[in-house]
């Protein structure tokens, strides 16, 4: 299939950007590019060693290069990072030429799947009532996007086909 536009997914760490994502690409049989993963391969490194080793600044800015790089690529789906959308250029590119879809959820519900994860180096070092707050910063940010899907009550496989259907529609 041959997509009129990239389809965008964002949103906080642990909302299923990646899986979600991936569903969608093979769906509708378009490549799929995961950034955090790319970022991974490319240095050699998990984002949480990146984090510790080389700083947040030092991410953020490899963060910014790889993501631009990638959004030139034509008909795929890209998982954005969780703080890849808070970057202005990469915001402004995906608003402009991309389908942007936010995946939604209850900072409850997020909060039970990321809380101690390691591989969430933000989650990881942060008290519950500041990754709260940092949701509550970021989507602000997020509710920006072309498309916001609201995810509490809803299966994958649901907001897969939300997401398609959505994108029929545009």
């Amino acid at each position: 299939m041959n997509l009129k536009k990239n389809l965008v997914f964002l949103g906080m760490m642990g909302s299923g950007k990646s899986s979600v994502g991936f569903l969608v690409s093979k769906k509708l049989n378009v490549k799929f590019i995961d950034i955090d993963n790319i970022i991974e391969n490319e240095t050699g490194m998990k984002i949480s060693n990146i984090f510790q080793k080389k700083g947040e600044n030092y991410f953020r800015n490899l963060e910014e290069k790889t993501t631009l790089k990638f959004l030139k690529t034509t008909n795929a789906v890209i998982s954005l990072g969780g703080g890849g959308f808070i970057n202005q250029k990469i915001r402004n590119e995906v608003l402009t030429n991309h389908f942007s879809f936010w995946l939604s959820w209850d900072s409850k519900i997020l909060l039970k799947k990321i809380t101690n994860s390691k591989k969430r180096p933000i989650a990881f070092n942060s008290t519950n009532k500041e990754i709260i707050s940092l949701m509550k910063k970021r989507s602000q940010i997020y509710s920006e996007a072309k498309f916001k899907i609201n995810c509490n009550k809803l299966t994958k496989n649901e907001i897969v086909k939300k997401v398609i259907n959505i994108y029929e529609l545009n």
